[in-house]
């Protein structure tokens, strides 16, 4: 390899004054020798102890082992110096739906010394080259099937692109050993950016280190999961999510588990692959657990026995259905792709239902007010959170300092606190409506409304009102569509007065057929405003 080493990521890193405070962590899990390849531990070392033929990935169509998966990982490392001219620190994007060559393109990036960057398959072609200008990213690597976008792309950055799915890829893998020796990367080095979706704005790069891959495998699995290598995960959330990212590839492969991958999941090909392939854990956003629960009846999910929602908050409606058509407690979470993964959660020994959890192993977690002061118990706030991972943005100082304050991260999220320790989601900060002085969280009038019989889904945001400041507004889809009319509207408002604060009724309510949704299921409700 040419030992030229591309910069660009350890220098655009935030000064050290504004990076996160990890210095108080201090258990043996979360301790690392100086050099470090995070993909020994997920990979390499299954190989090495003799579980190469222990099946890895699974699909509707095709199975992958342990050995095929490295096999493949090794000689795409090979395509990327031999054929690509790869160099050390160099960032790489991958766009693709969740799928095995995905995954193999994935470790071989970073086996080869490169920076992954992981996108998700709907982006634009526009989206794409803001990305690739941001990281100044020099190769990438593409399913055909998303072929005609990414042809669409221009950037001076840009060098190679390569195809896979019957294409260039394949090709030059043939000719390519099957071994590979990992570059010898550092705890510290960067491993992966991943771009938040900004509302306005360029997106914000968040750079995840080696060390910290390996970390959040220590953190929410052996928290809430304990995983052994008899399991199989499977999900909704995309790859380049970095919450699908770890529930889907990252926490399987460090225990030794598999994995199953659908391109393009629905609730009913969840459904099916729980039942055929005997699925034991399953990641998915409160939006499509809500749609599961309704068709659960009609398959075998036996095999099933952890359930994990993020994404947003998990409405107590949605986690009591579920509950009463299983027996089995989805295990909520609050994570973020600047903290990498999930950091607040629980487990079925310590559970709220509703609340969303505590602060897992190797985070601490606190609610202040607007000067940083920590508040009282059950006490409305800004959720303050520091541990094995923290916010790290590139190149937007300006950003980082609002994130990070005094080595804790702010997440943007209002929480409060119980007397037990427990922490209960309000609102982001910005769906926070102040109506008449009250101020009122989009998504408790969201819980109570999805406890009404006819309402299926739910949006609630507020908008600009000359007399109130804000109104009330709620975006409903109905269960039945024909019995959206005035009379209906007038019913939801006369009932949601008797069972909740009346203040915070909808005042404005519209009915639609769906909501605008990102493809991790979250709602959009900025589009709605």
């Amino acid at each position: 390899m040419n030992h030229y080493q591309d910069n660009f990521a350890q220098n655009s890193l935030p000064n050290q004054e504004f990076q996160p405070d990890y210095t108080f962590i201090d258990l043996p899990q979360f301790q690392h020798l100086e050099m470090l390849n995070c993909v020994h531990q997920l990979l390499d070392f299954h190989i090495d102890n003799g579980n190469e033929n222990n099946i890895c990935i699974r699909t509707f169509e095709e199975t992958w082992t342990y050995q095929d998966l490295y096999e493949k990982a090794n000689q795409i490392a090979h395509v990327l110096i031999d054929d690509l001219g790869l160099k050390s620190g160099n960032r790489v994007l991958i766009r693709s739906a969740n799928n095995p060559m995905m995954v193999a393109c994935w470790f071989a990036v970073l086996k080869a010394g490169g920076i992954v960057v992981a996108t998700m398959p709907l982006l634009r072609s526009k989206e794409v080259t803001t990305i690739i200008d941001c990281a100044e990213i020099s190769h990438a690597f593409c399913d055909s099937d998303l072929a005609e976008e990414m042809n669409l792309v221009k950037s001076d950055f840009l060098k190679k692109i390569c195809f896979y799915r019957k294409s260039d890829l394949e090709k030059l893998m043939v000719s390519k050993p099957k071994n590979f020796k990992n570059y010898h990367s550092k705890a510290n080095s960067v491993a992966l950016i991943g771009f938040t979706s900004g509302t306005t704005g360029l997106p914000k790069m968040t750079a995840h280190y080696h060390k910290d891959i390996l970390n959040i495998c220590e953190a929410f699995p052996q928290y809430a999961l304990q995983p052994t290598e008899n399991d199989i995960f499977i999900g909704s959330p995309p790859l380049g999510f970095t919450f699908g990212l770890g529930g889907l590839v990252l926490f399987p492969m460090y225990f030794g588990a598999s994995t199953f991958l659908i391109e393009k999941p629905s609730p009913d090909l969840l459904l099916k692959a729980i039942q055929e392939y005997k699925i034991t854990i399953c990641f998915t956003a409160p939006t499509a657990w809500r749609i599961i629960t309704t068709k659960v009846n009609e398959f075998d999910i036996s095999s099933l026995r952890k359930c994990v929602s993020a994404g947003e908050t998990l409405p107590l409606k949605v986690w009591q259905d579920w509950y009463e058509a299983t027996g089995l407690k989805i295990i909520d979470g609050i994570g973020a792709t600047e903290m990498l993964h999930i950091f607040i959660s629980s487990n079925e020994k310590n559970m709220k239902p509703g609340a969303t959890g505590k602060a897992i192993t190797g985070y601490e977690a606190k609610i202040i007010d607007s000067k940083g002061n920590e508040l009282l118990k059950n006490e409305a706030g800004r959720l303050a959170v520091r541990g094995i991972t923290g916010c790290k943005y590139l190149n937007r100082e300006e950003k980082q300092r609002e994130y990070v304050e005094k080595g804790w991260n702010i997440t943007g999220d209002i929480f409060r606190q119980d007397k037990d320790g427990y922490f209960w989601f309000v609102a982001r900060g910005d769906d926070m409506i102040i109506s008449s002085g009250y101020n009122i969280a989009a998504i408790e009038v969201e819980s109570v409304l999805l406890t009404h019989k006819d309402i299926l889904e739910c949006a609630v945001v507020g908008l600009p009102d000359e007399e109130r400041g804000m109104l009330v507004c709620a975006y409903i889809i109905l269960k039945d569509n024909y019995k959206a009319n005035d009379e209906m509207k007038l019913s939801i408002q006369h009932w949601f007065k008797q069972i909740a604060t009346p203040y915070k009724y909808p005042r404005a309510i519209h009915f639609v057929k769906e909501l605008p949704k990102t493809e991790t299921g979250k709602i959009q409700r900025f589009k709605l405003k």
